[in-house]
């Protein structure tokens, strides 16, 4: 609707998680090398965990994107509200299994470690993947256990990946799942995005987007989006577009502040008490004058495997 308008080529803050526009700040990055390595590593149970909005379901999507064309098999499983006997019939469907496996919890262990010993003397990878695990109830985290459990005495056959939001590792403290926790052989924790990312951010999606950043936001916009969004990149996709919907009905190009602050007390993100962050961008005469954008920090290209040197290997009970 406003793509003309800003030179653009497409919209550059829809919610759907495309790899594309991902923005790998040092934290995502490191989660993407978490889940990628929790995979073709076959190191058992990797954990994702995050406020909701921060990108983790961007995360899992560009990592099995780079792993698709391998010999590596994943399972997507983003809504996990389902019943014991629901989840075998998924499974089962999913993993190419017969119908009696879909129907019946034995026939589906027999077949599916059959398959599991099958695809690893071929030196294949199969995963299963979990969005959104704090969703799953105790019973299905018992059986996400257990599934992890498959193995040789060399290797795990089965590598699960659980990413949630913060309420999935308070459900790990728990009593009844100490044994799944002790079970975590990766971690990572996606946390809000500083000032100086909120511009790389803005930028590199507007850059892929066909357009150039200093032409549809301000300095000063900039800072009102991190105000507003307190960091979460969701909510930066949804301030952002509809502050350009806004340029666009007023014929207003850069974007100011006051655009943005309009939105943000449309959709009550300006709570009262919310501390203003001001150590972004540079006042110092050096800097006055400066484009606030920099492609310093701007999102690299998904694709290839993430260096090992990213990786932070850690128990399930460590923090960041």
């Amino acid at each position: 609707m406003y793509e003309d308008f800003f030179g653009l080529r497409e919209r550059p803050f829809d919610l759907t998680p495309n790899p594309r526009f991902i923005y790998l700040s040092e934290c995502h990055l490191e989660a993407l090398s978490v889940v990628h390595y929790g995979i073709v590593g076959r190191k058992g149970i990797t954990l994702v965990v995050g406020e909701a909005g921060t990108g983790k379901t961007t995360v899992i999507r560009t990592a099995l994107e780079a792993i698709a064309q391998s010999t590596t098999r994943c399972v997507y499983l983003s809504n996990p509200t389902l019943t014991r006997s629901e989840f075998y019939e998924f499974l089962a469907a999913s993993f190419g299994l017969t119908n009696e496996a879909g129907g019946s919890k034995a026939k589906f262990l027999i077949e599916f470690e059959r398959l599991l010993q099958q695809r690893s003397k071929a030196k294949e990878v199969t995963a299963l993947v979990i969005d959104e695990a704090q969703s799953l109830s105790l019973e299905l985290m018992e059986e996400v256990r257990l599934l992890a459990n498959l193995e040789t005495v060399a290797e795990k056959l089965l590598p699960v990946v659980l990413a949630g939001q913060p309420e999935l590792a308070e459900m790990l403290e728990r009593q009844e799942l100490r044994q799944l926790k002790q079970r975590v052989a990766l971690r990572a924790d996606l946390t809000p995005l500083a000032l100086g990312q909120v511009a790389a951010y803005v930028a590199g999606r507007i850059r892929k987007a066909g357009g150039d950043p200093v032409q549809v936001f301000t300095r000063d916009a900039i800072m009102s989006v991190h105000r507003a969004s307190r960091g979460i990149p969701r909510t930066i996709s949804i301030v952002c577009d509809n502050a350009m919907l806004a340029g666009f009905a007023a014929g207003v190009k850069p974007v100011g502040s006051d655009l943005v602050e309009e939105v943000s007390r449309d959709f009550r993100l300006r709570p009262a008490g919310v501390p203003v962050a001001s150590s972004w961008p540079p006042t110092s005469p050096s800097h006055r004058g400066h484009s606030w954008t920099s492609r310093q920090g701007e999102a690299a290209e998904p694709g290839g495997a993430p260096s090992h040197r990213q990786l932070r290997p850690g128990a399930a009970e460590s923090s960041r």
